[in-house]
């Protein structure tokens, strides 16, 4: 199941949004690979390039969150550590007993999952309010 990147997912931070469009864009290859049949060899790439991508990405946010007092914040973090959490789980069974079909499920339904309630819900509630901070 792709799911594309739309504007009314931007938060007004362009160094943000751009992140997240790359998350979309890697998450929506591995779909693609798995509805293709090959989705073990797209798995390892995004488990990989995840690790690296979401820390950097998530420090950057909440540096902005604390930046901007948004009152959110220790829910939010926390949502991310969840995610980091996860990720290290799918990454961890990936080193122990390699891509099998249901590690690329996973990691597919895990990662799809979050990119619709984390970002499509908890990251644009954080934009209403930046949108709103700015318009005070």
């Amino acid at each position: 199941m792709a799911i594309g990147w739309s504007s009314d997912l931007a938060t007004g931070v362009e160094a943000i949004d751009n992140q997240h469009r790359e998350i979309f864009n890697r998450v929506d290859r591995l779909s693609a690979a798995c509805s293709e049949g090959k989705g073990k060899d797209e798995v390892l790439r995004l488990l990989l390039f995840l690790e690296g991508y979401v820390k950097e990405h998530f420090a950057a946010e909440e540096r902005l969150q604390l930046r901007h007092a948004y009152p959110k914040y220790d829910a939010h973090k926390s949502q991310h550590a969840r995610f980091i959490t996860d990720l290290a789980r799918l990454t961890g069974e990936f080193k122990a007993v390699g891509a099998t079909l249901s590690l690329v499920i996973m990691a597919n339904k895990t990662l799809t999952s979050w990119l619709v309630q984390h970002i499509a819900g908890t990251d644009t509630e954080f934009a209403r309010y930046l949108r709103e901070e700015a318009g005070a």
